[in-house]
């Protein structure tokens, strides 16, 4: 491959001493990637590699900005200016004919004025270099939403492809963009990709939220499965508990705006606590008293449960005249050990219930893959023929809604709309994927309650595994929950 075009010197070559001309003044030619090398005035020695970014943009929309070069003796071409373009180009055709693209040519302002000038040409150099100063990273987000929502719907796929974005890129964009350009810096530094970021924009409210996700993508790169199990399994906790902090102040502001006075959790050492709740009271005669026979009492008050719902209590049930029934149980002294206790509990539920988004998304991923694993299908076909007692407890309730999300990948508004539109468009080569998807959903019931982790049984346990056997990653209480289930030399796995 030669030059498209000859370069075209200018009318008359300056001395040392004179300014150089701009690239502008010199024709822009085509020239073969294969013959640029690094020019030895590139004032850029450190940092000079092309990343994976560059180099996808370069094999998508190629090289957009000319290059810089000087003709060589040897008939090669010194590249003073844009070197890690050149190198990209380079890569990107030595793939091409195995990825079925063309090879492409080099943009480039050939310099002869610049043969013999080795110190302008370093100047040059580091002028394009040094004084280059990168977008913000705030402003990258935004010019990246404009570019994707201005173009038609083929545009935008060969834009996502050159930007290394994936689909919903404009709208990740635009989330992204509420965190400030420190926080942006620093996820990128840390290896977020836009999605991620803009997930992390999703929860920036849940404390430490920025440095638990950089921890777990961390771990996730450190075990070099290629996945992204500890990042999801740890935003899902964030989303509990983002849902949680609000389901808490919604609870709160019910009470003050309805002013009823809630009790404190702890009381000071010394302070009497004379608060009960209503079900340990009566009326005067006896009678049970409800939430609205106490609403006009000053003493009428409450707690929030595990779940953020009002218990009712009365603050002073002696000083207002109610009694307390005789199969009320005693108050208990505060303990520690079982308060802590109860706290890892109510940990442990939320942090099963969380784990049941990503491991669904898993799953869903497997049902819609081309090819099933063995061990998958084997479950399924033994599930259809001995049915059992999971698979019909599940089969009994009569809910496709897993069922269709695993086979379509959206969970559905409408169940049984949904179920009837799957079923007319049921491809009958995908048989088995209905059948792993069926078996799934009914395996995914039986662990459906918020304390199934703590007396896992081994069937749910070795489900577990099997999904991790296959590429899932277990968060903490799952692993928590299945690791008694892990096959040894003395103890060998059974089917699931």
């Amino acid at each position: 491959m030669t030059t498209v075009a000859k370069p075209q010197a200018p009318k008359s070559a300056p001395d040392e001493a004179s300014k150089p001309l701009p690239d502008e003044a010199f024709e822009k030619v085509r020239l073969d990637p294969a013959l640029l090398v690094r020019d030895e005035c590139n004032a850029r020695e450190e940092d000079t590699e092309p990343d994976a970014k560059l180099i996808t943009s370069v094999k998508t929309i190629g090289i957009q900005d000319a290059i810089s070069v000087r003709p060589r003796p040897d008939g090669t071409y010194g590249v003073f200016k844009g070197w890690r373009r050149a190198q990209a180009v380079q890569r990107a055709n030595a793939t091409a004919k195995a990825d079925g693209r063309e090879v492409q040519t080099a943009p480039a302002y050939v310099r002869k004025d610049m043969v013999g000038r080795d110190g302008w040409t370093t100047m040059l150099s580091l002028v394009e270099n040094d004084q280059r100063r990168e977008m913000s990273a705030t402003d990258t987000l935004k010019a990246t939403e404009l570019a994707l929502v201005g173009m038609n719907d083929i545009e935008v796929t060969t834009a996502r492809k050159a930007l290394g974005v994936r689909k919903g890129a404009e709208k990740d964009a635009r989330t992204a963009r509420k965190l400030d350009d420190a926080t942006l810096r620093r996820t990128a530094a840390g290896g977020m990709d836009l999605e991620q970021t803009a997930r992390l924009a999703e929860v920036e409210d849940v404390r430490d939220a920025e440095n638990r996700l950089l921890r777990a993508l961390k771990k996730d790169r450190e075990e070099g499965k290629g996945g992204r199990g500890h990042w999801d399994h740890e935003f899902a906790l964030l989303q509990a508990e983002q849902a949680d902090t609000r389901t808490h102040d919604a609870a709160l502001k019910k009470l003050k705006d309805a002013k009823i006075p809630l009790l404190p959790a702890y009381y000071s050492w010394g302070e009497k606590n004379e608060s009960r709740p209503l079900s340990d009271l009566t009326t005067g005669l006896g009678n049970l008293l409800t939430e609205q026979q106490h609403k006009g009492c000053p003493g009428h008050s409450a707690r929030l449960d595990d779940e953020h719902q009002p218990v009712w209590h009365c603050s002073d049930p002696k000083e207002h005249g109610h009694k307390v029934r005789r199969s009320a149980q005693p108050k208990k002294p505060v303990n520690e050990e079982a308060a802590e206790a109860r706290a890892k509990v109510i940990a442990g539920n939320k942090a099963w219930s969380a784990a049941r988004g990503p491991r669904k998304d898993f799953i869903t991923r497997l049902c819609r893959a081309k090819d099933l694993p063995s061990t998958l299908r084997a479950l399924a076909v033994s599930s259809m023929i001995e049915l059992p007692e999971f698979y019909a407890q599940w089969a009994a309730k009569r809910d496709q809604s897993d069922v269709i999300r695993f086979l379509t990948g959206k969970t559905p508004e409408n169940t049984a709309t949904a179920a009837e539109a799957l079923v007319a468009t049921h491809a009958k080569t995908r048989d088995l994927h209905l059948m792993v998807a069926c078996v799934a959903a009914a395996a995914e019931f039986s662990l459906s309650g918020k304390k199934t982790w703590e007396h896992l049984s081994r069937r749910q346990g070795e489900w577990l595994l099997l999904l991790e056997s296959l590429g899932y990653t277990l968060s903490e209480v799952e692993e928590q929950a299945a690791s008694r289930y892990r096959p040894t030399k003395k103890n060998p796995a059974k089917a699931a």
